[in-house]
């Protein structure tokens, strides 16, 4: 007894046939009361065709055109703006004060002299030279912090739109070898056409050819549409700003030399933008740990007074300093501590995250090397070798057209997993370079 699986993949394929038969049959039943058409069937849809005249974008143009008006990345920008004004904030020297009195002194007992009153004072705040080191170490590590994300957003930016790019260049291929299927098809369906009014073959054969060319032209129709898609998300990342109608230039095969595993982990720890970023933090956390420290003494006040009265004239010196006997800035410190701890183990658990993620997008890219190779030098050849040997019979009259289609369909999947190999390699080396920071400004101006 067979098993339940072998029957149901002998069956569900006959069925399909039978169904596509059916619906096709009442067409052909049709197409004979009406003149004879040598073309393929009026369901098919006719192929797109790309106006020449349009703009040429490549990668370099691309790539420039959504880092120039990116929102996020200008948002980044001015952001960093904002930081480098916090600096010169915390720099800032605190204003002396200065304050003025007068009024009229009356006599109520003998000896008194009467007359105007007048004092003045000036006092000046001297900060603690610790904290407010502290203090402006915490804006030069905003500063910094802000550098390293906007160096973030623009790898990220960068990493995307070569994803988008590589997306649109993957269906560009699709389309192109779904083409050459359509036009494949085409001629063997007209010596299926042939065949079929001479006696030699049967209808049958006519009605599979014509489902088979709907079929292609559909995922034609499809993989152009995808492309249009791909540059829709290119213009979102670019605000808008790339041509309505535009083609995309490139192609898949393009390599690269291969980065030695050890190399690429070095090239992660200096340059990856996300550590940068983290680092930064911990620098951050660390002076505001030592701002919470020296605030416990914040400084002293320096006072000068003189007043003034028609016998007497006095000056006096003065200095103001804020014991700390009841809040011993307990509190900021512990909450500092913690900030400076929570920070370090952020950058030390995606340290090792990172060294995981690029050993594992190393391996993809080795494994997608690998695929290109065996089928590009193996499987594609043996199945093109296969196909034409299924053609040649079948005008032989010794193979059917279910044979040549087959062999087209292994040939077309062949080549599919080829164009899909080769996207996985691009798509992986995309990743690398989003790892290594390579798509960022090293040296932060």
């Amino acid at each position: 007894m067979r098993p339940l699986t072998s029957v149901a993949q002998q069956v569900m394929p006959h069925a399909w046939r039978c169904a596509i038969g059916l619906s096709l049959l009442s067409q052909s039943a049709f197409a004979q009361q009406t003149p004879a058409v040598s073309g393929p069937p009026a369901a098919a849809v006719g192929p797109i065709t790309y106006n020449a005249a349009l703009p040429e974008l490549g990668t370099e143009q691309l790539i420039a055109t959504v880092l120039a008006h990116n929102p996020q990345l200008r948002a980044a920008q001015s952001a960093r703006n904002a930081a480098r004004s916090g600096i010169q904030t915390a720099k800032a020297l605190p204003n002396p004060r200065l304050d003025w009195h007068q009024g009229h002194n009356s006599a109520r007992i003998a000896g008194v002299t009467p007359g105007p009153l007048r004092s003045w004072s000036i006092s000046q705040p001297i900060d603690n030279p610790f904290a407010r080191q502290a203090r402006v170490d915490a804006a030069s590590a905003t500063e910094l912090e802000s550098a390293h994300q906007v160096g973030l957003t623009r790898n990220e930016l960068v990493s995307q739109t070569r994803l988008y790019i590589y997306q649109g260049l993957l269906h560009q291929a699709q389309a192109a070898a779904t083409a050459d299927d359509v036009q494949l098809l085409e001629q063997v369906r007209e010596r299926v056409r042939l065949r079929v009014e001479s006696g030699e073959a049967a209808r049958y054969e006519i009605i599979k050819a014509d489902a088979e060319i709907i079929t292609a032209r559909e995922r034609l129709q499809t993989a152009r549409l995808m492309v249009e898609q791909s540059k829709i998300q290119l213009n979102q990342l670019a605000a808008g700003q790339l041509p309505a109608q535009w083609r995309l230039l490139g192609d898949l095969k393009d390599t690269q030399e291969l980065v030695d595993l050890n190399q690429l982990h070095q090239l992660v720890s200096t340059h990856n933008p996300e550590l940068n970023l983290l680092q930064a933090e911990v620098d951050k956390a660390r002076a505001a740990l030592r701002g919470a420290q020296s605030s416990r003494w914040p400084g002293v006040e320096l006072r000068y007074s003189q007043s003034q009265d028609p016998e007497f004239r006095q000056s006096q010196w003065g200095i103001g300093v804020q014991i700390p006997l009841l809040d011993r800035r307990a509190g900021p410190i512990a909450q500092a501590s913690a900030e400076l701890e929570r920070a370090e183990i952020r950058l030390e658990g995606r340290k090792a995250e990172l060294r995981q993620q690029v050993l594992l997008t190393w391996k993809s890219l080795e494994m997608a090397r690998l695929r290109i190779e065996a089928l590009s030098q193996g499987s594609v050849r043996e199945a093109e070798a296969a196909l034409r040997v299924a053609q040649a019979a079948y005008r032989f009259g010794e193979r059917g057209i279910l044979d040549v289609l087959d062999a087209q369909r292994v040939l077309r999947s062949v080549r599919a997993d080829l164009i899909e190999a080769r996207y996985q390699l691009q798509e992986a080396r995309v990743m690398l370079d989003r790892l290594t920071g390579q798509n960022t400004e090293h040296a932060p101006s």
